[in-house]
């Protein structure tokens, strides 16, 4: 029995039981389509007892391995996780790891809408782990071609009607080359949008609802900011200057702070211990959206997303967040 049909099957006392657990039906009916890049993320672990005698670098003996989704594929296994109907539409290569990505998704709760280039090596991150540590990331990518990509458009605009919110997860490998046209069609059917962006031309972001960039990926777009009031400053303009309603900056061990036209408004971080920041930014979204699309206001959405992403931190590669983690076991 696959993970949805376990997920639907049962409903006692106002609750959905799935993977033996009972999880609040706080999400369950709210639809998320979420729209990007998506990544198969492969992990090697094992120990390191000596250094090559070829070069200066570690031997690892691999002791396991293990493949989990990753990029906006992470970002739907997340929503997916919180019990939240998800639809992920992405391109992916006809190859042994586009195959496994695709099988990975119904497990997780995930529909997927996916299209096949011939042409595309499905971007894949592979991890070689030692005594809880990255020994070292190889990556594997190209962008898909652009017929292939049309077709991902038209999808796109049919599925609008079926879905609640519309994340867009743009890690830059080409999957989003309509992102344009992506959130006027979006906001045209009066979808929230939200991006979790990339690059440094944010002008194709223009219109959505909200953007989620990290210091690092604002820095770039927006300048260097002298103090607190220069940075409020800089980034009210390019929320203005986009249309956004929201713009919100995750600052890691400074929290968030959300920009808005009534102000701004800082949350602090969770204090936790940092393990793994991998896919952290894929959890704050995820979370974000899934709480919007339940109707909740912005702020409480924005400080739930910050405590998901306090957790996630402290777990090991790309990972989820339970409702039980957010919320507690209690409806």
């Amino acid at each position: 029995m696959t993970m949805r049909s376990r997920y639907s099957a049962i409903i006692r006392s106002n609750c959905i039981e799935r993977d033996y657990k009972v999880i609040p039906p706080q999400f369950f009916g709210n639809r998320l389509l979420i729209v990007g890049d998506p990544m198969l993320d492969r992990y090697y672990f094992g120990d390191v007892e000596r250094i090559s005698p070829e070069a200066p670098v570690p031997v690892v003996l691999v002791r396991g391995s293990e493949v989990r989704l990753g990029g906006a594929a992470n970002v739907a296994r997340n929503v997916a996780a919180l019990g939240a109907h998800t639809g992920l539409l992405a391109v992916v290569g006809d190859d042994e790891a586009g195959r496994t990505l695709a099988a990975l998704l119904p497990q997780a709760g995930i529909q997927g809408y996916l299209h096949t280039d011939r042409t595309l090596n499905t971007t894949v991150k592979l991890r070689v782990m030692a005594r809880q540590q990255q020994i070292v990331r190889l990556d594997f990518e190209n962008t898909p071609e652009a017929e292939v990509l049309a077709a991902h458009f038209d999808q796109f605009a049919a599925l609008l009607t079926g879905y609640d919110l519309v994340i867009l997860s743009d890690y830059g490998k080409g999957g989003l080359t309509h992102i344009v046209r992506m959130i006027e069609l979006a906001r045209a059917f009066g979808k929230p949008v939200l991006v979790d962006p990339k690059g440094e031309d944010y002008a194709r972001y223009a219109g959505a609802t909200l953007l989620t960039p990290n210091r690092a990926e604002l820095r770039p777009v927006v300048g260097r900011w002298q103090d607190e009031a220069d940075l409020t400053a800089r980034a009210q303009k390019l929320r203005r200057d986009l249309a956004l309603r929201a713009l919100l900056l995750t600052r890691s061990e400074e929290g968030m702070t959300l920009y808005t036209e009534e102000g701004e408004w800082s949350v602090p971080a969770q204090a936790r211990e940092v393990f793994d920041v991998s896919g952290a930014g894929d959890t704050v979204i995820a979370v974000l959206g899934t709480m919007l699309a339940a109707g909740r206001p912005l702020r409480e959405a924005v400080a739930v997303a910050n405590r998901a992403g306090g957790i996630v931190v402290g777990k090991l590669g790309t990972a989820t967040v339970s409702y039980e983690e957010l919320f507690g076991a209690q409806p």
